[in-house]
């Protein structure tokens, strides 16, 4: 008999930014969202890691965030390294992110 397939656990399924997020990494970045957005579950991001983040991947969060809310689904940005933080709240894209502006989480 097949068994159904068995999806990861919500913490097993958020999407890791890398250390570096680039242009190189959006690409990965952009097709784990699309997946992640098929779930009909919440889309959360750990942001832990994050030593620097670029152009490319902040465009993709903010347009992946945007999608999910038109959609009403929930996204969220779980555990933001202070590097993280920093380059969003500079870049003032914390509500289009998620993220407080000016609070360091």
């Amino acid at each position: 008999m097949d068994q159904p397939l068995q999806l990861p656990d919500a913490e097993e399924r958020a999407l890791r930014l890398p250390a570096h997020g680039t242009t190189v990494t959006a690409e990965d970045l952009r097709v784990r969202l699309v997946l992640a957005a098929d779930l009909d579950d919440a889309i959360e991001i750990d942001a832990s890691e994050v030593e620097s983040v670029g152009q490319a991947v902040l465009q993709l969060l903010v347009a992946a965030r945007a999608e999910a809310v038109s959609g009403g689904q929930e996204f969220r940005i779980a555990n933001p390294s202070p590097a993280f933080v920093d380059r969003v709240n500079r870049c003032q894209l914390g509500a289009a992110i998620g993220l407080e502006t000016g609070d360091v989480l």
